[in-house]
Parts: structure tokens; sequence; C-alpha cells
């Protein structure tokens, strides 16, 4: 891994720590910027770095460094929101592989970015309600779990989708991404000629 990689790869596990306790309050419900920098981090750093970082980030709360938002350790897996967690690492993959599929551009990044947050309701809802009703006794139905957990919340998290997108672009234009191959770039008009690409940790 080159330096460059290293660093950036290191800025990004700082950023979602930093993001996991910045907390905005709207309405009844409080939003961190986890999210939004788990997406910057698959369209900055690509699918396998973007992962990798993420991952890391996952593996140092895991081991006992307090950066999840309740603290850390193993027995983290047993908080509902843990498929968040894992949510975000694919997450990550997806949007940074959907997002360098051709030349990226805002509606590639944003549909990148929908598409990643997909992924993270589809891991987080499902064991958001496993977890609260065989785990920790904590009933709840799964449509209500897929209500608050996932309709109440597209509408804000669609609106970081859109926030990441404009930012990751414009660092895109700033020559700020990790290339993952030379061949991508090089030929990457070719690419999107022909190819078309389509809650929180708490």
């Amino acid at each position: 891994m080159k330096l460059r990689e290293v660093i950036l790869c290191g800025l990004f596990i700082a950023l979602i720590t930093v993001g996991t306790f910045v907390r905005i309050p709207v309405g009844t419900d409080v939003y961190t910027l986890q999210f939004l920098f788990t997406l910057l981090a698959g369209l900055m750093l690509g699918a396998r770095l973007g992962a990798l970082a993420i991952g890391t980030y996952v593996l140092m709360g895991l081991v006992g460094i307090p950066v999840f938002a309740s603290g850390g350790g193993p027995a983290y897996v047993l908080q509902p929101t843990f498929g968040y967690l894992v949510g975000f690492i694919l997450q990550g993959w997806v949007t940074g592989a959907l997002a360098r599929r051709g030349v990226p551009t805002f509606r590639r990044a944003l549909a990148a970015c929908a598409a990643g947050m997909v992924v993270l309701y589809a891991l987080g809802i499902p064991y958001f309600y496993f977890i609260s009703n065989y785990i920790i006794d904590a009933p709840i139905g799964f449509w209500v779990a897929v209500w608050y957990c996932g309709v109440l919340q597209v509408l804000p998290d669609f609106l970081l989708c859109v926030a990441a997108a404009y930012v990751g672009i414009r660092l895109y234009k700033a020559g700020l991404w990790i290339r993952e191959t030379q061949e991508t770039q090089s030929t990457a008009p070719v690419q999107g000629a022909a190819v078309h690409a389509n809650r929180m940790d708490g």
C-alpha cells in the first residue's frame, strides 16, 4: 500500500470516528455524520480501500477502543445497531465500486451512494430486529423496525447521499481520489459510454 493510501485510510478512520460523536438533533431524532464519512470513504478510496478503512474502524471498536457511540469491545456484536456497522463495510465497497464504473459524475456518485444506503438498510434493519427480539428481549415488530429504522430515515439519509456525492465529485475534480488501477482511469470515457450503473450506529 502506498504512503498516500495509508494516509487517506487513516484520515477516514479518524473522520468516521469523529463523525460518530457529532450529534445533530432533528425533531425527536439524533443524527451523526458517520454515514456521510463512510460514503465518502467509498467514493474517494474505492471499493477495496474504502471497505478496508471502514473495516479497520469496526475492528478497532471490537478490540475495545471506544470508537463506537456506546463504547466498544467484543460484546458490541450484541448491540441492535451493530448490523449497521457491518453494513458500513459492505456499503463502502458497493459505493466505491459503482462510482468507478465509468467516468465519475455527480449522478453516478449519487446512484452509488443510494445503492450503498440500500445495502446498509438491508443488513442493519434485520440485525436490529433479530437482536432486539431474540437476544436482549426488547421485542419490536418487524414492520415497526422497518418503519422507524428505514422509512423514517430515508429522507435524511438520502440528503447525506446528496452531500457525499457533491463533495465526492468536487474532490474527484481536484484529483484527490485514489486510482484503483491506471487502466480504469485511462479507459473510463469508453467504459462510461458502454456501461450504465446504477441507521446508524446507535
